[in-house]
């Protein structure tokens, strides 16, 4: 959303398309998961009335929103795109089948994955996390408005520290609240290493394909001793 604090704000969208293309160029292959709470955030419906598993549902329906306009732009840079949705909507988007994610991502294609799980009570982290998995991914990059995890909120505490890197363990038991603990958890079991990054400094989505040190890498123990 941008400054404009709600919907959807083109600049933003053509600048992340912009490095999302640059990223590709890399010969990375990329999938993506995004949220939806620029137009409506399950967790806040009670203000409205609205029951949770309802307001979930409605906030999947706002993620595959966001997934066409990201999808719209990738394809004026040239790059194919396809959208694959967790709730089945045949008009606008692909119904999730993971045998045909696979085939997309071989194919050098980039793949949206909209609707979060398709079931309430279940975050876009969760989403993300699940999907990774699912795909074979080496390695979950969540791109937020922080530059990675940190020892306590950095927009409200000046003494702050970022942590350049951690163990799942670590994140769990200090409950560094970077991602929900569903998801944290999924990774940990899996061992899928998770990129904290500031998605809002240009750039950074190619540094973060390209390895370079930025943001927080949250692994298992072990893998910190490699």
């Amino acid at each position: 959303m941008g400054s404009q604090g709600y919907g959807i704000d083109h600049v933003v969208v053509r600048s992340v398309a912009d490095e999302i293309h640059d990223a590709h160029a890399t010969g990375t292959t990329i999938g993506i998961v995004i949220g939806g709470g620029n137009i409506f955030r399950g967790m806040s419906a009670d203000k409205l009335g609205i029951d949770r598993v309802s307001a979930d549902y409605i906030g999947m329906l706002a993620t595959v929103m966001n997934s066409l306009a990201l999808q719209d732009a990738l394809e004026k840079r040239g790059l194919e795109t396809r959208v694959l949705s967790a709730i089945r909507m045949d008009k606008v988007a692909e119904p999730f089948i993971r045998r045909r994610a696979m085939r997309h991502l071989e194919r050098g294609r980039v793949v949206i994955f909209a609707a979060g799980t398709g079931s309430p009570y279940f975050s876009t982290d969760t989403a993300a996390a699940l999907r990774g998995l699912e795909i074979g991914a080496d390695v979950l990059m969540k791109g937020t408005k922080v530059d990675g995890l940190f020892t306590a909120d950095p927009e409200t505490d000046s003494s702050a520290e970022l942590i350049p890197s951690t163990t799942f363990d670590v994140v769990l038991d200090r409950r560094l609240r970077v991602m929900d603990s569903a998801a944290v958890t999924h990774c940990m079991e899996n061992r899928l290493p998770i990129l904290i990054f500031n998605i809002r400094q240009s750039g950074n989505i190619v540094r973060a394909v390209r390895g370079e040190p930025i943001g927080s890498l949250i692994t298992c123990e072990d893998d910190q001793r490699r």
